[in-house]
C-alpha cells in the first residue's frame, strides 16, 4: 500500500522496494493519476515514487520547466537514487526529457505518455476562463477519450486551480516556459532507452507528436493505444502497465 510521505520540502507517494521508478504528473495532474501504476509496479520489485511537483509554490520569476527539473534532481538526491526510470505524462514527460538533458548520468530510461516538449497546444497558452465550471468541465473531458476518467473530483481540482489567480498565472508561466524549452534539437543526442506510449485519440498532443518523438530519439520504441486520449496511464491502465513492464524487462540488466 502506498504511503504519503512528507520530508523536508518533499511530498510524495512511495511503495515497494527495488529499482527506482519516478512518476511525474502533468500541469493539472495529481499524485492519484498514477494509482494503478503504483499498485502494479510496487508488486514487481520496483520502488515507486510519485512526487508532488511544486507547480504553484515556486516564486513566479523562477516558475519554469527548468526549475521543476532542478527540483526533481534535488528529490532524486534526497532519496539517494543513482539511476532512475522516469515516467512522465504531459508536462511530466517534458520534465523527464529536460532531466535527461541536464543529468544524463542519473537516468536508466524514460517513458513518455502524451508528453510535451515538442508541441505545446492550448494546454495553457490563453488565460483560462475563471469562474465558469461548465466550460472547465468540458475542457477537462476533452483531454480524455475515456470520459469516465474525468470524475467530478478531477474537474473540481482543475476548477479550483484556474479559479485561483495566483495558480492561473503560474500555470500560464509554466506553459510559456514549455514553449521556450522545445527539445527538438536535443533529442537526437539522447543516449537512453525511451518507451513512448500514446493514445491515438490524444487531442492535446496529437499522434504526429508521438511519431516525431520516435523519429528524433535514437533509442525509442513507440506503442499506440486505441480509444485513448491524453492520459494513457489513467484511461488504459492495464495495457499501459503491460507495455512498460515488458519494456523494463528488455532494457534493465537482469539481476
Amino acid at each position: 500500500m502506498a504511503e504519503l510521505v512528507h520530508e523536508e520540502k518533499f511530498e510524495y507517494l512511495q511503495s515497494g522496494e527495488g529499482q527506482a521508478i519516478i512518476f511525474l504528473h502533468g500541469l493539472m495532474g495529481t499524485l492519484s493519476n498514477f494509482q494503478a501504476q503504483v499498485d502494479h509496479f510496487s508488486a514487481l520489485n520496483y520502488q515507486v515514487t510519485v512526487p508532488q511537483l511544486p507547480l504553484y509554490s515556486m516564486p513566479l520569476a523562477t516558475t519554469s520547466v527548468k526549475s521543476l527539473t532542478k527540483f526533481l534532481k534535488s528529490f532524486v538526491d534526497h532519496k539517494g537514487y543513482e539511476k532512475v526510470i522516469l515516467v512522465g505524462n504531459s508536462l511530466g514527460g517534458h520534465i523527464a526529457l529536460m532531466f535527461q538533458k541536464m543529468y544524463p548520468e542519473s537516468v536508466a530510461g524514460l517513458v513518455l505518455a502524451g508528453s510535451s516538449g515538442l508541441y505545446e497546444s492550448a494546454m495553457g497558452n490563453s488565460y483560462p476562463r475563471r469562474g465558469d465550471r461548465n466550460y472547465i468541465a468540458e475542457r477537462v473531458r476533452d483531454v480524455f477519450y475515456v470520459k469516465e476518467v474525468a470524475t467530478d473530483e478531477l474537474i473540481d481540482n482543475v476548477f479550483d486551480t484556474v479559479s485561483d489567480r495566483n495558480k492561473a498565472i503560474k500555470t500560464l508561466a509554466i506553459s510559456k516556459s514549455a514553449i521556450r524549452h522545445n527539445m527538438a534539437e536535443d533529442l537526437p543526442g539522447f543516449e537512453v532507452p525511451v518507451c513512448i506510449i500514446w493514445g491515438r485519440q490524444d487531442a492535446v498532443t496529437p499522434p504526429e507528436v508521438a511519431d516525431k518523438f520516435n523519429e528524433l530519439l535514437p533509442q525509442s520504441e513507440l506503442h499506440w493505444l486505441d480509444e485513448c486520449g491524453h492520459a494513457a496511464m489513467m484511461e488504459r491502465p492495464t495495457e499501459f502497465n503491460h507495455l512498460v513492464t515488458g519494456w523494463l524487462d528488455r532494457i534493465l540488466p537482469k539481476a
